[in-house]
């Protein structure tokens, strides 16, 4: 079978670039206009996307002042565009930290049946003391810790998808059974985060569970991933950084039992096109001139720990920064911002523009021809499996990417041209659908009606 690109749509308000909502064309409240994620969603289906996907974090994040500050949840988000749409997956982040297994199960089983099996979860056990405090806690808990209640946190939500067998639905109207009481099985799970005792409430789903991504890229990440991950959102700034990780995933997921092919690897490109490369490098430059400095530095000093006022515009960053162990929070996006600022020898204000646009993913400014290249030489090279394209400007940039790069791919035999018969999200993915870990375990040895027709006469008999 020939091996083809996989494209996610990484949608943030009016673009991935921080001063996109300055830009003349840009609607400073499209976060929270349903019709603008309907017009993108629509722009990437069009564009035969396996998948678009949101981001989110239960704090206010960054300065108000900054950009485009809240939005809307994404579970709620995605049911909306489930019915604006017919094919692209659906892909939400939620926290294993500040949720629980049952509802977050829950919610996602819905999505997964009203959009007909499109359903993803980017699973993210959220840094940052705000966030804590947003629930009760003083501090965030610790990097392994928060990973440690995630992998229980999984086991649990694979137990609830699969507490209905595929057949506990029996609908025989004739009989007045609807369904099979042998074919559930409740997790009785008892764990040390999780007490959670009964069947979900929701059937088992067109996917079996939604399409479980991961986006960290620490040590903790890397070996939460090769267990439980299915596709990886990854940031590397250099084709040999992203061959590295590539081979280092994709060995520890075999290691894991697991094919390796059952991982994909996307990582995230922030395309800003041009019919000319002087033109795509003018309209990255245009960006940059409207980057507020104040607030990218602030950012990044707390990104780096770094007590406020440290930082100076015009010199590079300190000598004695402290070394990725001692990182609590996005300890993968820590080490990839200070060796690019340590290689590049940047300013603090090069990197704050350079960090403008992705937060530390590739940023990628030409041609179509150009970043149609990039693509294929990265997906050739054994560095990923595809791409999270990251438009600096939205709806323009994802419009541009889907009418002048997506050409390009199919041409080139490297992207589909239409999305055809199978409907899945995992579909999408190349992925089996996940069998029923209970299935066939039960000691049912009557059939569902019969079951119910003694349990039935017991009753009758107990009342009389």
């Amino acid at each position: 079978m020939t091996r083809t690109l996989h494209l996610n749509a990484f949608l943030m308000s009016t673009g991935h670039h921080e001063a996109s909502w300055r830009l003349p064309e840009s609607d400073p409240y499209a976060h929270v206009d349903l019709a603008h994620y309907v017009r993108l969603a629509r722009i990437a289906e069009r564009g035969t996307f396996d998948s678009l996907f949101l981001a989110d974090g239960p704090q206010l994040w960054g300065n108000l002042a900054q950009r485009p500050a809240g939005a809307l949840e994404p579970l709620t988000l995605l049911t909306a565009l489930a019915t604006a749409t017919e094919h692209i997956g659906l892909i939400a982040t939620a926290s294993t930290s500040y949720n629980s297994p049952y509802n977050l199960a829950r919610k996602f089983a819905s999505l997964d049946i009203i959009s007909g099996g499109r359903a993803g979860w980017n699973i993210v056990t959220t840094a940052g003391a705000e966030a804590a405090r947003n629930f009760g806690l003083d501090a965030e808990p610790a990097h392994a810790e928060r990973y440690a209640r995630a992998a229980e946190f999984l086991d649990v939500a694979l137990k609830l998808w699969d507490s209905w067998e595929d057949d506990a639905i029996v609908a025989d109207k004739a009989a007045g059974v609807w369904g099979d009481d042998t074919k559930i099985h409740p997790p009785r799970h008892q764990g040390r985060y999780f007490s959670v005792e009964g069947a979900l409430n929701v059937p088992r789903t067109p996917q079996g569970y939604p399409l479980l991504v991961q986006a960290g890229s620490s040590e903790d990440g890397k070996r939460f991933a090769a267990r439980y991950a299915e596709a990886v959102f990854t940031a590397q700034q250099t084709i040999e950084d992203a061959q590295a990780f590539y081979a280092d995933l994709k060995s520890r997921t075999a290691a894991a039992g697991r094919d390796p092919d059952h991982i994909k690897v996307l990582p995230g490109i922030v395309p800003v096109l041009g019919s000319t490369e002087a033109e795509a490098l003018a309209a990255e430059q245009l960006l940059e001139d409207h980057i507020v400095y104040t607030h990218g530095v602030s950012r990044l000093e707390s990104l780096l720990q770094l007590e406020p006022g440290t930082l100076e515009l015009d010199a590079q960053l300190p000598a004695d920064l402290p070394p990725e162990s001692a990182i609590e929070g996005a300890k993968s996006r820590y080490t990839l911002i200070v060796e690019l600022a340590r290689r590049e020898r940047l300013t603090v204000r090069q990197l704050v523009g350079r960090l403008g646009g992705g937060r530390g993913h590739l940023t990628f400014a030409g041609t179509p021809e150009q970043v149609a290249d990039a693509i294929e030489t990265w997906f050739t090279h054994g560095a990923a499996d595809g791409f999270n394209i990251m438009p600096a400007v939205l709806p323009s940039g994802l419009d541009l990417f889907v009418e002048h790069v997506v050409p390009l791919l199919r041409t080139r035999g490297l992207l589909r041209t239409e999305y055809g018969p199978r409907r899945t999200l995992r579909d999408r993915y190349g992925l089996p659908r996940p069998a029923n870990q209970y299935a066939g375990s039960g000691k049912a040895t009557a059939t569902a009606t019969e079951t119910a027709t003694e349990t039935a006469s017991a009753t009758a008999t107990a009342l009389v």
